[in-house]
């Protein structure tokens, strides 16, 4: 669809980053005035009570178009992505067919601007057909139309490390940044689902070990000092990580890292029942490892929080736990669990979720025009919050096409009220425009 103009709007009496009440006047897609302002001419929304913060930036997201439209489109992952709060999301690159030439990057791009509800932004793989040893199209997806600068083989690692560092000295030359899924294949083969220990022995689970995580984080990150390039760390899920991460950042590595929602939440001993909604890749992890990485997000040694959001249409999830697929949904629910888990503790402000899920990411992926402080003459990117709502999530009222949600049935003291991308509403009362 193409993009109308939004005219003139007035948030009434928004909580800026949960800090002070302001009016703010959007005009022409743009912030033009914040204060206490008239209403003449305006189209008001009442804001009185919700956090306004910068629209959500999300690092990892998987549309699954092309080649898997049963479990999600661009249009219906954008309108998640909307319902989220989210302006920006970066499509992962494991579709197909995969997003490692020009054109690939190319189509996605054009299907997010046809969508029209966030900015989607591909992510190119790193190697050709992700199959780990021929490095992908990066310098020409990075001269694309749709400026390719975040690389990724996500849902498999970049094992050989001849090829990582190969891949980090390439897009060194056009400040690209390669995003790796931390997996030693020969500590964590791709059976391997349930965090290794006593539960998954007593389970009967094949066991995912921290350490497989945590060799490769402490490969790249040697690498990105060596090459003088920058190494992203995707979905880190272990205290070992954010040792790893700790030092590096102590030694001015270029490094950066994410964290999911589940991760922050949600622990191994759920993989008790055998319920296959709770698997994914990296797998949920004992609570000392979830401690860490929530003081790590606090503390900024974790730079941002991403989704990681993966549908999956039922008859990939529904089977025994070790044949199901990886991965559950996350972006209609990101804001409200981390507001739950990091702002309600105590452990965050309003001001530091903007930091983590808009402008920190944004700058990662160098999106202009996003993760932009909530500023006169800044892009009317923004998300308002109702941070004492009473929001009890219900999977079959998603708008994505699948419901591997494991959010069902939980409450969250906050809830998107309103999203607004350049100035147009995508999100007014807590539904699509």
């Amino acid at each position: 669809m193409t993009e109308q103009t939004p005219g003139t709007i007035l948030l009434r009496g928004a909580s800026l980053l949960g800090e002070r009440s302001a009016d703010v006047l959007v005009v022409d897609g743009v912030i033009a005035e914040i204060g206490s302002l008239s209403a003449e001419g305006a189209r008001v929304v009442d804001a009185d009570g919700l956090v306004a913060l910068p629209g959500l930036v999300d690092l990892h997201t998987h549309l699954r178009e092309p080649g898997r439209e049963d479990a999600e489109t661009v249009v219906t992952g954008s309108r998640a992505a909307a319902m989220g709060g989210f302006t920006a999301v970066l499509a992962m690159a494991n579709t197909s067919p995969v997003t490692d030439t020009a054109e690939a990057a190319e189509r996605v791009h054009d299907l997010g601007l046809a969508a029209g509800l966030v900015d989607v932004q591909p992510v190119g793989a790193v190697t050709k057909g992700l199959g780990g040893e021929e490095l992908a199209e990066l310098g020409l997806m990075a001269r694309s139309r749709a400026r390719v600068r975040v690389f990724s083989d996500d849902g498999r690692c970049v094992a050989d490390p001849r090829v990582m560092r190969r891949a980090l000295e390439y897009v060194k030359a056009f400040g690209g940044v390669v995003s790796q899924h931390s997996q030693d294949p020969d500590l964590a083969g791709p059976q391997s689902c349930c965090h290794e220990g006593e539960l998954s022995g007593r389970l009967g689970l094949p066991g995912w070990p921290g350490v497989a995580e945590e060799v490769i984080v402490a490969r790249d990150v040697m690498l990105a000092r060596h090459t003088g390039s920058r190494v992203h760390v995707a979905h880190a899920s272990t205290a070992g990580t954010v040792e790893v991460l700790r030092w590096a950042k102590s030694q001015g590595i270029a490094v950066t890292a994410e964290v999911t929602p589940h991760h922050l939440l949600l622990t191994t001993d759920l993989l008790s029942g055998y319920d296959p909604t709770y698997k994914v890749n990296p797998p949920l992890r004992p609570a000392e490892d979830v401690e860490a990485l929530r003081a790590a997000l606090a503390d900024g040694t974790i730079d941002a929080v991403a989704t990681d959001h993966a549908p999956h249409a039922r008859h990939d999830k529904e089977h025994a736990f070790v044949d199901a697929a990886f991965g559950m949904l996350g972006l209609e629910t990101a804001l409200p669990v981390v507001a739950s888990v990091m702002v309600e503790s105590g452990l965050m402000t309003w001001a530091d979720v903007a930091r983590v899920m808009s402008t920190t990411p944004a700058a990662i992926a160098g999106l202009e025009g996003h993760g932009r402080g909530l500023e006169v003459g800044a892009p009317a990117n923004i998300v308002l919050v109702d941070p004492s709502a009473d929001l009890t999530v219900d999977r079959d009222a998603s708008v994505s096409l699948s419901r591997n949600n494991p959010w069902h049935g939980r409450t969250f003291g906050a809830a998107v009220r309103h999203t607004l991308l350049r100035g147009r509403p995508t999100v007014l009362d807590g539904s699509l425009v």
